[in-house]
């Protein structure tokens, strides 16, 4: 019997929900679906449900096992079947491997006893009659399928109240979605620590001001808000030197791009862009900031769909937030917990900076607040709250 099966047959809950989460993700991966996922998984385990995740067969240059990539604990058990791994040959790539593993997971279920089908997934539709569907997104044109698919599902988890009233729109009733916003770790990023502490642990400079930007530098190919941060740094420094910009969770490509940038613009002193690390560092690069940036542009990803898992993040570590003012954000982040700038404006954003700097009474009364206000978003939470909702 294999390690994982093992583990699976001894997670025995009280109320014997067997839950199978299907989702067509390369496990583990980089990207912030990868780490939702896994932690979805764990707080489900944690939730009293017996968990399987079924994800496809990928080829992958991480050899860490995903529990131990994204310090997860093994109470669930992973599954990767048949795919016919073809992304990176186009469109036509993309729609085989999603196919091929939804045709395998169609047959390899059919001898597997379970009570709740969950997924991300939404062509799952096409192949299975119970599931629930969790969306991220709308896609841009809606079509009949889409619509048949959504119908189909026995309930729609989504991310924020946008995609429900979508949903709506196209004749969904509203008693069968569930908004439920991503969440975070507390045990992860609420750590004792100082800044100081912080900063000697990472040999950071112990003086001046650190501003902070966790997470990946692109989404989808689009800009995060970093040139933005750059154009407002070389604003600020024509007023004050001591200020250092930190990017962590870059690739090489997007490190590289950004690093041109910063040096065209003349602030490439002043920044360090960082690759990926793990979760218990990241936390600590956080405690290390004077400010936490997440200045998005407004893209409508970014602007309807998005909840950002750095945002609950950025709220636990107990630093300031700047952020820029959109709806999705407005879902969670307020007057009373986050500073706003406009979106897509670096002198706004490099005013916002100024101002938290220059009243830290303030700056500290909002920080406590989005802490006490995150509690209420963690994982295990969000879990619940899907489960009831299911039930």
């Amino acid at each position: 019997m294999k390690k994982n099966e093992k583990i699976f047959n001894l997670i025995k809950t009280s109320n014997g929900v067997k839950m199978i989460y299907l989702a067509n993700a390369r496990i583990p991966t980089e990207k912030a679906h990868g780490r939702q996922i896994m932690k979805m998984g764990e707080a489900f385990a944690e939730a009293e449900v017996e968990l399987g995740l079924i994800v496809p067969w990928r080829f992958s240059k991480i050899k860490a096992s995903p529990f131990s990539f994204y310090g997860v604990r093994e109470k669930f058990r992973i599954t990767k079947i048949f795919s016919l791994d073809l992304v990176n040959f186009g469109r036509a790539g993309f729609w085989i491997q999603i196919i091929s593993f939804l045709a395998a997971a169609k047959i390899y279920l059919v001898f597997r006893r379970y009570d709740i089908l969950y997924t991300r997934e939404q062509l799952a539709g096409l192949f299975f009659k119970d599931f629930i569907l969790e969306l991220h997104s709308l896609p841009e044109n809606i079509s009949e399928i889409h619509k048949k698919i959504w119908a189909k599902a026995k309930k729609l988890i989504v991310l924020t109240d946008f995609i429900k009233n979508g949903l709506i729109e196209s004749g969904i009733s509203a008693d069968k979605i569930l908004i439920a916003p991503d969440g975070v770790d507390l045990k992860e990023f609420d750590i004792s620590m100082t800044k100081e502490q912080a900063r000697g642990k990472l040999d950071l400079p112990k003086g001046g001001v650190i501003l902070g930007y966790t997470g990946s530098f692109k989404t989808m190919g689009m800009d995060k808000g970093i040139s933005d941060i750059l154009e407002a740094l070389k604003i600020i420094l024509n007023s004050r030197q001591d200020i250092l910009f930190l990017a962590i969770g870059g690739n090489e490509a997007d490190i590289s791009y950004y690093g041109e940038m910063a040096k065209n613009l003349g602030v490439e002193n002043n920044i360090f862009l960082i690759p990926r690390v793990g979760m218990k560092e990241l936390a600590v690069y956080q405690k290390a900031c004077d400010i936490l940036l997440m200045p998005f542009p407004y893209k409508k990803h970014y602007a309807f769909y998005m909840s950002p898992i750095k945002m609950f993040e950025y709220m636990a570590s107990r630093r300031p937030i700047i952020t820029s003012d959109l709806p999705a954000v407005r879902g969670i982040l307020n007057e009373d917990n986050a500073f706003f700038v406009k979106p897509d404006d670096p002198e706004s954003l490099a005013k916002g900076i100024k101002g938290v700097l220059q009243n830290r009474a303030l700056a500290d009364k909002i920080l406590k607040k989005a802490y006490q206000d995150v509690k209420d978003y963690t994982w295990e939470k969000r879990a619940i709250n899907i489960i009831k909702f299911i039930k």
